[in-house]
């Protein structure tokens, strides 16, 4: 089977030793993705809401150069640092995933490399082709 690695240039790929995304035959698991930005500041500060919406953009990003869509997304795991900023996370998966609707679990966490984080994805798809 071959792999392809998915880079978002993320400093934290080359630090950690990953890949923002590896597609193996018609699946496609998306690594934690954090709300940061392109300059590496944090998106979104103090905005759950925000940040979640920008942590699925980097997803979709990786899904779609390994080839998958948002519609071959089968399981999320949101990863917040205070569990009662889980209704404005759900919002923002709502809203990207209302008709898809994958298996998700939202977990609270100890916290994330960067403080500023309060939320982090993983994302695993499974393309019809592969």
């Amino acid at each position: 089977m071959t792999r392809k690695r998915i880079s978002s240039n993320s400093p934290w790929e080359k630090k950690v030793g990953f890949s923002r995304a590896v597609r193996a035959s018609n699946q496609v698991f998306v690594a934690g993705t954090a709300p940061i930005e392109e300059d590496g500041t944090t998106a979104a500060p103090g905005d759950v809401y925000g940040q979640t919406l920008h942590c699925l953009t980097i997803a979709k990003e990786a899904l779609e150069s390994a080839g998958a869509k948002l519609e071959d997304v089968v399981r999320t795991r949101v990863m917040l640092t205070d569990a009662q900023d889980w209704e404005a996370a759900a919002k923002a998966h709502g809203e990207v995933f209302a008709h898809i609707k994958p298996a998700c679990t939202f977990v609270e966490v100890a916290g994330f490399i960067d403080p500023a984080w309060r939320v982090e994805i993983e994302v695993d798809a499974v393309m019809d082709e592969p």
